[in-house]
């Protein structure tokens, strides 16, 4: 009997989902039903017999997990589907981890970093070793040990490679590597874990301990992995080994969406795929249902430039859509005034909701002079991937008191609250304990409840008493933990801490947001407590704690963000969509991005235009590309070519009128119909002349005549006189003082506000109010 879930699917997801046995390669194109592939595959193994808990799927965001199990459960059943092993790489690894912590030599209740507190113990070491912080960045630092961890490079494989060792001497860095073997000490005496270690010593643990990996490999009679393409060496090797007894392994992915390069995922992982699996069966989910044929065919332009990909032919049956519109502007500024004139006029004709737009950019700091237009017009915006809630700094305090409560051994925990809210215990005293805990190898918890009969810091009695009373705090809120649930021991911990009562007492409006957002974390845990007792799962403030510190930064949804333009760098988007899309910055050097020139690589460059894949394939039903002929660098105006990924793009899939002015790269000669171009034109201009920076003018009409200057045609005349605003109408060929000729494209709105759309040969198009912008009749 056919289930009524299949009738869902189509034929080609209809075969992905129904063919449950041996090694599977889904290819699933943008807005193609991916995740309801997965979701029915699991269900489908659920109803012809697998037991649940011999199924392992992994995600890359628990927001993706839990949708996933949601609607698992509508088709099984809530009970069943809640013995599911599905989660991210990371809580999976990590639940294997705590079950194994013997074998691993590290307590089950282990603390997990963030980046921040990485980067903390990783500053002390720096400050330890007494180097100079502003050559060893722990930023970057961090970067080069999770890069390591990520290839499964361990401190003793580090010291002993060359390349490292030469790589890290150019970077005027050389002791990186006895850094990354004292952080390694550090996080073990304390009793923590960062992200890139819950894969490394997954790895370890496997490779060590083969009896261990067996008993895994015997529990998953089924392992499936989403976006496959975004997976790492580590993980990649994890999954391989746990599939290698029952080889039911079914990834399901796109190679056209593989853009995290920097955050060490392999597209090659995708690639190899049917050379890895001889016996593989491939399903290719080839129908967008997201976007108009419009928006996918002029993706398929752009992407079938690479070479290095999996075949596919990706279509849509919905409407064909409009043409992608291009907004040239002459200026990065005058670019995040158009897109805001845009977004308000569409949102005024077409009715739509704030929300429904998103404005994507390739760097972060292209998101200013959009924030600022649209504040101009008072649309709302978000910033994606801003500070997260949980990296507020009174979060952050409250989180620490749980994680050292839990784990006391959690040194970056416990320096971080010992003294807050304030209790007299110093700097100095800090220091002294924390060097007495380096030289004894142990952990600063153990000084402390070593006290007074040891004390290797030379404290005085009065600093002891503080610091006694300290431990006492924590010992009795340890046995909260242990007695309460969740929510019980969390509100008592606010409360005997004196956090709560010192955020009260600020009045003020920071110190008002700062109180209101650890309500907001209170209501959370909460939340976490019910839930988890309604479904049966453990409630404890341990298991509370795990949840956050491996939160994403897509797992946060909250509800007075939603009606509000959305702002975020592409890499931020994937996995999103959106009825409008901006795709900004169209620009050579700024996307792709100059880092994919520098490095001379044909792979590099291939990445940049799978990541303008992504952007293009947000949009539902509209897309926007904008570029600025000119952009402040560092303080400098400087002239830009229009990026090559427009230039690839098959011209039918854009607005006419504007696809007409499009810039060509300045390395060959142009044709007398692209010499009207502005950016053309002015930067053969700057080749003539020695070369110049503009510096930033202070004055908005002192910018502009620097602007206008460098311009053919550009320069004012006092004596311009228009013509009848009444006068003008759509088609005529009219003259304007300073953008010189072009075509009247639409007439919009009544006297005395009409206003007309004009296409200009030298600036592109421009939308002028009639009654004041002078306009001559050409003919």
């Amino acid at each position: 009997m056919v289930l009524d879930y299949l009738k869902d699917l189509n034929k080609a997801q209809h075969e992905a989902v129904v063919s449950t046995e041996g090694p599977a390669l889904i290819i699933a194109g943008a807005g193609s039903g991916k995740t309801r592939v997965l979701t029915y595959r699991i269900a489908h193994l659920l109803n012809q017999g697998a037991r649940p808990s011999t199924i392992l799927a992994l995600t890359f965001t628990n927001k993706a997990a839990r949708e996933m199990k949601e609607r698992i459960a509508s088709v099984v059943g809530e009970k069943t589907a809640r013995y599911l092993w599905m989660g991210t790489f990371h809580s999976i690894f990590s639940r294997i981890l705590r079950a194994e912590h013997e074998v691993i030599g590290f307590p089950s209740s282990f603390t997990i970093f963030d980046a921040a507190d990485s980067k903390s113990l990783i500053k002390t070491i720096i400050k330890g070793f007494q180097l100079d912080d502003k050559v060893y960045k722990p930023g970057t630092v961090a970067a080069r040990i999770s890069m390591a961890k990520s290839n499964l490079i361990t401190p003793e494989a580090y010291s002993q490679n060359a390349e490292f060792r030469l790589t890290d001497k150019g970077m005027r860095m050389p002791a990186i590597s006895e850094i990354y073997k004292e952080y390694v000490k550090r996080c073990k005496l304390s009793g923590s874990m960062d992200f890139d270690d819950l894969l490394l010593k997954t790895n370890l643990l496997f490779r060590d301990h083969p009896d261990t990996l067996e008993k895994y490999q015997q529990r998953f009679d089924y392992v499936l992995v989403d976006e496959y393409q975004d997976t790492n060496f580590a993980q990649y090797l994890i999954v391989k080994k746990l599939a290698a007894l029952h080889k039911n392994i079914c990834v399901v992915g796109d190679d056209a969406q593989s853009i995290y390069s920097f955050r060490g995922a392999r597209i090659e992982n995708i690639l190899s795929f049917q050379s890895d699996y001889p016996n593989h069966k491939i399903f290719k989910l080839e129908q967008n249902y997201r976007s108009t044929q419009t928006i996918v065919n002029a993706a398929n332009s752009i992407i079938s430039k690479n070479k290095r990909q999996i075949p596919k032919n990706v279509f849509s049956e919905n409407d064909s859509g409009k043409s992608i519109k291009v907004i040239s502007a002459l200026t990065d500024n005058e670019e995040g005034f158009l897109v805001a004139q845009e977004i308000a006029e569409t949102q005024l004709r077409d009715h739509y909701k704030n929300s429904d737009y998103a404005i994507l950019y390739r760097t972060n700091a292209q998101s200013r002079i959009f924030e600022e237009a649209l504040r101009k017009r008072n649309i709302p915006y978000k910033i994606y991937g801003g500070l997260s809630f949980y990296q507020r700094k009174e979060i952050k305090d409250l989180l620490s008191y749980f994680r050292l409560v839990i784990n006391p051994w959690d040194n970056e925990a416990l320096k971080r609250i010992i003294n807050y809210p304030a209790r007299g215990i110093g700097q100095t005293t800090l220091s002294r304990i924390e060097a007495a805990a380096v030289s004894h190898e142990t952990s600063i918890w153990k000084i402390l409840t070593g006290l007074p009969d040891n004390n290797p810091g030379n404290l005085n009695k009065g600093t002891i008493a503080k610091l006694l009373k300290f431990v006492v705090l924590i010992q009795e809120f340890s046995k909260a933990v242990a007695e309460n649930d969740a929510w019980e021991a969390a509100r008592l911990i606010a409360e005997k801490t004196g956090i709560l009562k010192d955020l009260h007492s600020d009045k003020s409006t920071e110190g008002l947001s700062r109180h209101e957002n650890i309500q907001e974390l209170l209501n959370g845990i909460q939340e976490f407590s019910i839930s988890a007792l309604e479904e049966g799962r453990p409630s404890k403030l341990e298991n509370y704690l795990e949840d956050v510190a491996l939160l994403t930064d897509q797992d946060s949804d909250k509800e007075e963000d939603r009606d509000k333009v959305t702002l975020m760098t592409v890499h931020s988007a994937k996995g999103l969509e959106f009825k409008n899309v901006f795709v900004v910055g169209m620009e050579e050097n700024l996307f792709p991005s100059s880092r994919a020139e520098e490095k001379k690589s044909p792979e590099a460059l291939e990445e940049e235009r799978r990541l303008f894949y992504v952007a293009l394939t947000r949009a539902e039903e509209n897309a926007w590309f904008s570029y600025a002929n000119q952009r402040y660098k560092w303080g400098n105006l400087e002239f830009c070519s229009v990026s090559r990924f427009l230039l690839e793009m098959d011209e039918k899939y854009l607005d006419s009128p504007v696809e007409n002015a499009r810039m060509r790269p300045a390395t060959r000669s142009a044709s007398p119909e692209e010499s009207v171009s502005v950016g053309y034109r002015a930067r053969n201009k700057a080749k003539q002349q020695p070369e110049k920076t503009v510096q930033k003018p202070w004055r908005q009409d002192a910018f502009r005549r620097k602007i206008e200057s460098q311009i053919p045609g550009a320069t004012r005349d006092n004596q311009f006189v228009g013509d009848d605003p009444e006068k003008i109408l759509q088609g005529m060929m009219v003259e304007h003082q300073r953008f010189g000729i072009g075509k009247v494209i639409q007439i919009e709105g009544t006297p005395p506000n009409k206003k007309a759309t004009v296409f200009f040969q030298n600036a592109g198009r421009k939308q002028l109010l009639l009654k004041f912008a002078k306009l001559k009749i050409k003919g």
